[in-house]
């Protein structure tokens, strides 16, 4: 899944949920690279961070690129998808009830929870 259209889809659904109810980094596209594109920790972490605007994860993506933990091409395929489906996400959003965002949000936090624990 290490490809173009990979990173991209990942990137959407990053971005939708991240329009939906707020997360995307390190909820959902690290352990995604670290599943379903094979990448250790540490680059899976660099190379979320180039989806963070200035300055919230410059200082941190430099280090992990000086350290060789970022794959730059699955990056900004990831930022391309989060630009488009971000939008969506956030519209999609504002018409639901307060309690359903907060619902869906702890059970996408929830699954993830559990399958980091239970993966080797």
């Amino acid at each position: 899944m290490k490809s173009f259209l990979g990173s991209l889809s990942l990137g959407l659904t990053a971005g939708v949920l991240s329009g939906l109810v707020g997360i995307g980094g390190g909820i959902i596209i690290v352990p995604a690279l670290v599943y379903f594109f094979k990448m250790d920790q540490k680059t899976a972490q660099g190379t979320s961070l180039t989806v963070l605007p200035p300055p919230t994860g410059l200082l941190a993506f430099l280090e992990y690129y000086r350290a060789g933990h970022v794959d730059v091409k699955i990056g900004v395929a990831i930022i391309v998808g989060l630009l488009l489906s971000g939008l969506f996400g956030g519209e999609f959003a504002q018409p639901l009830p307060q309690e359903t965002l907060r619902k869906l949000f702890a059970i996408l936090l929830l699954i993830t929870a559990v399958k980091i624990w239970t993966e080797k």
